[in-house]
């Protein structure tokens, strides 16, 4: 932002002209060596007051440059401010209020600025915590020496900033796969020996072991696994379930912040992969995100991610509410802290339409909730169903907390991403 959008002064106190008129008015009627000495010296210092003000109203511009245009919790946010004044007269006290709806962001401060010179200085901050945010508008309040008067300086420039939650390294979870011959659950009338091997690609943690290629392994010291002609990768279709009434924990130990958390880690695997990706949760709104592949879609659920809240819906609604949906195979994972196994009935439907399920439940007890017997596993297994039991230490590492591992260094992509990828100080500061 370069120049204010409004600017005021106000009068702090009417003492001053009050006195003015009266010994102008003294002087005028009983002219006295006094009265005229006092009305030099006050009105000198109004008037001195009034052009100084006057032109720090128009003279002062503030500029904020921030490096990315959207990040991750747990990055860093980095943003620079400049206040130049132009005028010959100094601003000796400028207040900075901003009025940022970040958490934890505390930019407002107290400063000043010499005649025809500027006071840079710079901010930065760990994002805490998902969702959409302004970084501005802004107000610069500053006034003459004397306190006389007050300039509000208003710049309604601001910038929506939109956290993500993080993607992290996952464990060993095995998606059981929908959709792609040769896999999962067995076809009939497939026959693999017809199948033809159309190149190859470094291996990604959740690949089948059966498609490494060994001999081109063995020469480039690193897995590489198979890629077939005519072989389908099956939509994900992932269900997050946000039914406050199921959760457990509080802040980042909750089930809430692991599910979205998961949710994102997965979304992102599924896409590397090649895998179409899909989302659907209901927290305060409902959240359908059909699937498709690409960084566009990674993007998309991202930001759904970024602002899903916890919701009055059950698991059971969402599932029944999705059945339309399902026409063919695909991969059906739900991450859900419900323990009770309400749900699990609304899922066979949606089975017996060629979905093949993944369940990855949360440990009450992990995230301090009362102690529950895994029956609902026991069930799903006999369903045929995959289940994975999520602990709190699955997601708890220090990729989340990068504020504790020393300085990063970052770089930009063209969409504004911050990436932590060494030392380098390579970056761009960007208008807000």
């Amino acid at each position: 932002m370069n120049s204010q959008s409004s600017a005021t002064r106000q009068l702090n106190t009417k003492l001053l002209p009050t006195l003015v008129i009266i010994l102008g008015g003294a002087q005028l009627f009983l002219p006295y060596k006094g009265w005229l000495v006092m009305l030099i010296g006050l009105g000198g210092l109004w008037l001195i007051s009034y052009f100084w003000s006057k032109a720090l109203m128009q003279s002062l511009t503030l500029q904020r440059e921030i490096r990315f245009g959207w990040a991750q919790v747990g990055d860093r946010l980095e943003e620079r401010f400049t206040i130049t004044n132009e005028s010959n007269l100094p601003a000796l006290w400028i207040e900075l209020l901003d009025q940022s709806t970040m958490p934890n962001y505390h930019s407002s401060r107290v400063t000043g600025v010499g005649g025809t010179s500027r006071n840079r200085w710079q901010t930065r901050l760990v994002c805490q915590h998902r969702g959409v945010f302004t970084l501005g508008p802004t107000i610069l309040r500053t006034g003459d020496p004397f306190g006389i008067y007050t300039v509000n300086l208003v710049f309604e420039e601001s910038k929506t900033l939109t956290v993500t939650p993080p993607v992290v390294p996952l464990p060993t979870i095995t998606i059981a796969p929908g959709g792609r011959t040769g896999e999962g659950q067995p076809k009939s009338g497939s026959l693999e020996r017809t199948i033809s091997v159309a190149g190859l690609r470094e291996y990604i943690p959740g690949d089948d072991m059966k498609w490494i290629h060994w001999p081109t392994s063995a020469r480039r010291n690193s897995l590489y696994v198979r890629i077939f002609d005519n072989t389908p990768a099956g939509d994900w279709w992932v269900f997050l379930d946000l039914d406050q009434q199921t959760q457990f924990g509080f802040g980042y130990s909750s089930t809430e912040e692991h599910g979205v958390i998961l949710a994102a880690s997965l979304a992102d695997r599924g896409l590397r992969q090649g895998h179409a990706v899909g989302l659907v949760t209901h927290g305060d709104e409902l959240v359908w995100l059909s699937p498709f592949g690409g960084d566009v879609q990674r993007g998309k659920i991202l930001q759904a991610l970024a602002q899903a809240r916890l919701g009055k819906r059950s698991l059971a609604e969402l599932l029944e509410r999705a059945r339309p949906a399902f026409g063919r195979i695909a991969s059906l994972i739900i991450i859900t802290a419900a323990v009770d196994g309400d749900w699990i009935e609304a899922v066979l439907p949606l089975l017996r339409r060629g979905a093949v399920a993944t369940v990855l439940l949360f440990d009450p007890v992990s995230f301090d909730g009362t102690p529950t017997s895994h029956g609902t596993q026991s069930l799903l297994t006999n369903l045929g169903i995959t289940c994975h039991i999520i602990t709190r230490d699955v997601l708890d590492r220090s990729e989340l907390n990068p504020d504790q591992v020393g300085e990063w260094g970052w770089r930009v992509t063209p969409s504004g991403r911050a990436i932590r990828v060494g030392p380098s100080r390579d970056m761009t500061w960007r208008h807000l």
